[in-house]
């Protein structure tokens, strides 16, 4: 689940006008379902007269279509496109997609794919897993460095001054077992650089866990991280070896297949 905030955003550059445009079809990506004209003007906090006119300019540009029986308007064709077009320059997700899917079939777990665009750390895939439990998290979600297992692996093999950056920013308590402190945090990381994998069991949401580990490049620059994602029952604290095992299996597969190689 991702969060919004439907506050006005304080524009420091551009213009306001295409930052409202930007966001309603932002929010029409979000949703799961088509929505109203008056639904999407209260959540942006507009009127309705602006925001058709946003609709109207972004409908002729082939991004929003709007349902003729219920006048509702939703995503069109034209953004899954885009998103294909771009999605090909990301080399880690064609390189990670079949061996997310064998990942998936091993552990019967929901199998992610991060990388970090624009210094944020992003869903790029997400395999469902073969358990009743089926998570929302999209290819876009945003995620925390601090509190997801994908960002421990992230700050643990970043640059030390990179990694007092993002440390340096509030830290939220998602739950009572997020780790916040600076200084408990620090030592987790090097902990998970030593062992090169990550878990971070109830501290997103309560009897969720995840194990990620890193993905590099022919430079060794970590370039992505692979996890499996699912219920404590199934993924336990500390995880299962045979889970290990099989998680830094896969992301070396990835490497490998991207040119790195191990130092010698």
């Amino acid at each position: 689940m991702t969060e919004r905030s439907s506050a006005p955003v304080k524009m420091t550059a551009g213009t306001s006008t295409l930052d409202l445009a930007l966001r309603a079809l932002e929010f029409l990506v979000a949703e799961g379902s088509p929505q109203s004209l008056a639904s999407i003007a209260k959540t942006l906090n507009a009127s309705k007269a602006t925001i058709l006119r946003h609709l109207v300019t972004l409908s002729a540009h082939g991004l929003v279509s709007q349902d003729r029986d219920s006048g509702r308007y939703e995503p069109a064709v034209k953004l899954l496109v885009w998103g294909e077009a771009i999605r090909s320059r990301f080399d880690v997700v064609p390189a990670a997609r079949d061996t997310m899917v064998r990942l998936r079939d091993r552990t019967s777990q929901a199998v992610t794919l991060c990388g970090r665009i624009d210094g944020q750390l992003v869903v790029l895939e997400l395999i469902q897993g073969r358990t009743v439990i089926e998570f929302g998290t999209r290819a876009g979600t945003r995620l925390d460095f601090h509190a997801y297992a994908h960002g421990r692996v992230w700050l643990a093999f970043t640059d030390d001054a990179e990694r007092e950056r993002l440390l340096a920013e509030p830290l939220k308590p998602w739950t009572p077992h997020t780790i916040v402190d600076p200084d408990a945090l620090r030592a987790e990381l090097a902990e998970v650089k030593r062992r090169g994998w990550a878990s971070a069991p109830d501290e997103i949401i309560i009897s969720v866990n995840a194990l990620a580990a890193p993905i590099f490049d022919h430079r060794g620059r970590q370039v992505g991280s692979l996890a499996i994602v699912g219920a404590t029952q199934f993924i336990p604290s500390p995880p299962l070896e045979s889970q290990i095992h099989d998680v830094l299996a896969a992301a070396e597969e990835v490497s490998r297949s991207l040119g790195w190689r191990p130092t010698p």
